[in-house]
């Protein structure tokens, strides 16, 4: 993820020497400056973030819902949909049945 033609602001970063080797290690061994190298890795830890931040809310919008709906699904029948499931793309067997939603307690 290339970042390019954006504003940018200085900043002094200090590091311990053993984690700037390693840094220039891994730079140089993805063919990139050190400085790039570590402006997409601070990128790619942000997205992470933002992902983490994403995936929480929806865990809780759906803990919300399933609570106020009394349904959901139970974890031994979402682990066998999804054994069958890989079996089926495997061409091992036919494409499992949708899970139903049941009542929980």
């Amino acid at each position: 993820m290339p970042i390019t033609n954006v504003a940018s602001k200085p900043t002094s970063l200090k590091l311990p020497a053993a984690l700037k080797t390693q840094l220039e290690n891994d730079a140089r061994s993805a063919g990139l400056s050190l400085h790039a190298f570590m402006v997409l890795t601070l990128a790619e830890s942000v997205r992470r973030t933002r992902l983490r931040e994403a995936f929480t809310r929806d865990s809780m919008t759906a803990l919300s819902d399933m609570k106020t709906s009394g349904s959901g699904y139970e974890l031994g029948n979402v682990r066998a949909y999804f054994s069958e499931l890989a079996s089926h793309c495997k061409g091992l067997q036919a494409k499992p049945r949708d899970l139903a939603p049941t009542q929980i307690s």
